[in-house]
């Protein structure tokens, strides 16, 4: 299917104005490079022009929603602790209030999907572009979406605060009773548990759809949402024969993992050594995961036997926060981990990261569900000759700073999909609630049992070292996607409740409608403006206040764009004034980003004309160096290598020059780019070596010996 039909088919209506123009875009390529018609430098100055200002009305509107939608959030968070506070609240306020927030998730996954569906369309644009016109254009345009990066937002803090939200609206503001750390602390729990793969594009909506139902799990409710605060790193521990690995694959009656993990950021001091066994049917017993914590830094020690169990757990005795059992039952673990990393020399194989979405009841662990993005996998091990982790227990040049570009590519796995854990407690005989099964059987998900990241790492970093690979590789190169079932999945509610809310935020869309135009309008300029001297890409100071205006209209003399569009909001939501100094301003405000526009493509071929032009130069030089060289006489070969080094230096020169003003394009530099001393010293240079070979010729006979 192409993509066109794909984007007109799957927009949002109400939004389809600002959606990326691709079929625009499509035409006016085919229109110009048809035939026999040659791509012009007009035409490619042109069509950047254009692209520039998709991504402008694209961005612009990104950044405007998500600011509305945050401000719905305050007010509905504002409406819902007033109406918690309420003695007798009635039951249709809680009714509108979880009609408002449905509204609100509705909003957040069609933008999620807007987002998507414009990122995916400049990629292909670009794509086409290059294979039609051959004029590579990706570099260069992938840094103008890196300067204004509306692909990079996950929404994860918005569906956090929306969950807390409907989660105060469906228990009608009654505290919920329990641990909100549940699970956290528990040193053995077992658990049936079924996984899954989603695709990036459903991530959002799946997260979107669970939180109706389930809360997100908040470790520490008292703390602001940070995205490292989800991140869980696991060490996973072998050794060279691949023991471990080999059990957990086959699924052997008391195989064991064993890993070191932590959660959050590099600075957490606590690490949690974790053992999992797994226990076949016939046993009666079910695969049980243990754990217990250690202090960072003695858990090198502890891992080479060095650092006893007496003394591990002596303090955790003197706190008296656990009791006995709990701590000899811990203390009983950490024996015999050490004694099987001592005895089947364990070491660090394998690091997984991901950052973490768990939807549970607090004290409630019937139903969790986790859901797992930016999964990568990464080697710890020491093989092939080089040092990865070394003697510590795990690597310590990479932290949690996904997507880990330090790394080789050897090094590391970026799993290209999210792994969705559901988690059932029930008892003999009880079905699992309905969403839960709905959920399974939809179209967001792809089952694959018994999933391992371990298994997968290491089968695919460490391949030529495995013998025998999980079940699940050939389904890597399948696209897992499914038909959409009508019936599931975020739904616009239909009741009238939402209607206030929409008409309370007209004035939101008619002020995103006003600065995509404004941006349309205003951010071509005249091609006849630039020149060769003029930057092709705009600075990050100029792209960054492309929407610093709408994030500011809160104040009182706010600027809502820089592309032409000044006006001053009052705090009314209905009504706004403009003055003479407003439009003065933004006046001023179109002529610099008229001034501050990219030059067209002509400018980098221009520096190119310059380097060939010097670069003829150098080959007329060494021409008639090999000239002299071949066919003249002892003088003339002196001649030859004053006339080849010459040449030499003054085309080392130029693509020294060639490069440097390349780069300074590039960055937007502002300054001289004439040669002012280059052809002056080429110049002196030449005469300097036909004068030597005037000399050598006039004071040098035909008698003299060279060859003495």
């Amino acid at each position: 299917m192409k993509f066109g039909h794909t984007l007109q088919t799957s927009l949002y209506p109400e939004w389809t104005f600002y959606y990326l123009a691709y079929d625009d875009l499509k035409r006016f390529l085919k229109k110009n490079s048809r035939g026999d018609q040659e791509w012009t430098e007009e035409n490619e100055s042109e069509f950047v022009e254009r692209l520039e200002k998709e991504l402008d009305k694209v961005y612009s509107f990104q950044r405007a929603k998500l600011e509305e939608i945050n401000r719905r959030i305050e007010s509905e968070a504002q409406e819902v602790e007033e109406l918690c506070r309420k003695e007798a609240p009635e039951e249709d306020e809680f009714t509108a209030s979880e009609m408002e927030l449905g509204h609100i998730i509705a909003d957040v996954h069609d933008l999620a999907k807007f987002t998507r569906l414009n990122y995916t369309g400049f990629l292909k644009i670009i794509k086409k572009h290059d294979k039609v016109t051959r004029w590579p254009l990706k570099p260069m345009f992938m840094v103008r979406l890196n300067a204004k990066p509306f692909y990079k937002e996950n929404y994860d803090a918005l569906i956090v605060r929306i969950s807390t939200l409907y989660d105060r609206v469906r228990t009608r503001g009654k505290e919920r009773g329990g641990d909100a750390a549940a699970g956290g602390k528990q040193s053995a729990f077992v658990r049936n548990t079924t996984k899954y793969w989603v695709h990036p594009d459903n991530i959002t909506e799946l997260k979107l759809i669970i939180l109706k139902h389930l809360p997100v799990l908040v470790f520490n409710p008292n703390k602001e949402f940070e995205p490292q605060d989800s991140a869980i790193t696991s060490i996973y521990y072998d050794n060279d024969d691949f023991n471990l690995y080999m059990g957990r694959l086959e699924k052997s009656e008391g195989a064991e993992a064993i890993r070191m993990r932590w959660y959050g950021g590099m600075e957490s001091n606590t690490i949690f050594v974790e053992r999992k066994t797994h226990r076949e049917d016939w046993t009666g017993e079910k695969s049980v995961k243990a754990r217990f914590p250690v202090k960072e830094k003695y858990l090198n020690a502890f891992l080479k036997g060095e650092y006893t169990t007496d003394e591990l757990f002596a303090k955790m005795r003197e706190q008296g926060k656990h009791s006995e059992k709990e701590i000899q039952e811990m203390e009983q673990l950490a024996q015999e981990v050490q004694y099987t990393t001592l005895t089947k020399r364990l070491h660090p194989m394998m690091r997984t990261f991901y950052n973490r979405t768990a939807f549970q009841l607090p004290g409630d662990a019937r139903v969790r569900i986790s859901l797992d993005t930016e999964l990568s996998l990464i080697r710890e091990d020491n093989m092939g000759g080089k040092r990865r982790s070394g003697d510590n227990w795990r690597r310590t040049d990479i932290g949690v700073d996904y997507p880990f570009k330090q790394l080789p590519e050897e090094d590391i796995c970026r799993f290209p999909y999210a792994v969705l854990e559901v988690k059932l407690q029930t008892h003999v005989g009880q079905e699992p609630p309905q969403w839960v099964v709905e959920l399974v059987n939809s179209h967001l998900v792809e089952s694959v049992p018994k999933f391992s990241k371990f298994i997968h790492g290491c089968a695919t970093l460490l391949e030529d070292k495995i013998n025998v690979l999980p079940f699940w590789l050939p389904q890597m190169d399948t696209d897992i996607r499914k038909p959409r079932i009508c019936s599931f999945g975020v739904l616009r509610p239909t009741d009238t409740a939402g209607s206030s809310s929409a008409s309370a935020n007209e004035e939101d869309h008619v002020q995103i409608r006003m600065i995509a135009e404004a941006t349309q309008t205003s951010t071509q300029p005249p091609t006849a403006t630039a020149n060769e001297n003029t930057p092709l890409l705009s600075s990050s100071e100029q792209q960054t206040q492309d929407y610093e205006g709408v994030e500011a209209k809160k104040r009182k003399d706010s600027i809502l764009s820089p592309a032409g569009l000044r006006y001053l909001f009052k705090k009314s939501k209905t009504t706004f004034k403009r003055n003479d100094q407003q439009k003065d301003s933004a006046r001023a405000a179109r002529l610099a980003a008229a001034a501050a526009k990219p030059p067209p493509v002509k400018t980098y071929f221009a520096n190119e004309r310059t380097f060939l032009a010097w670069l003829q130069f150098t080959l007329l030089l060494g021409g008639l160096a090999i000239g002299l060289l071949n066919f003249s006489d002892e003088i003339g070969r002196i001649s030859s290598g004053i006339f080849t080094a010459l040449s030499l230096g003054v085309m080392i020169y130029a693509l020294y020059n060639y490069h440097d003003r390349a780069t300074r394009v590039s960055q937007n530099e502002i300054g001289e780019y004439s040669d002012k001393y280059g052809p002056g010293v080429l110049t002196g240079f030449v005469v300097l070596a036909i004068s030597i070979n005037f000399y050598l010729r006039l004071t040098l006979d035909d008698g003299v010996e060279w060859n003495k």
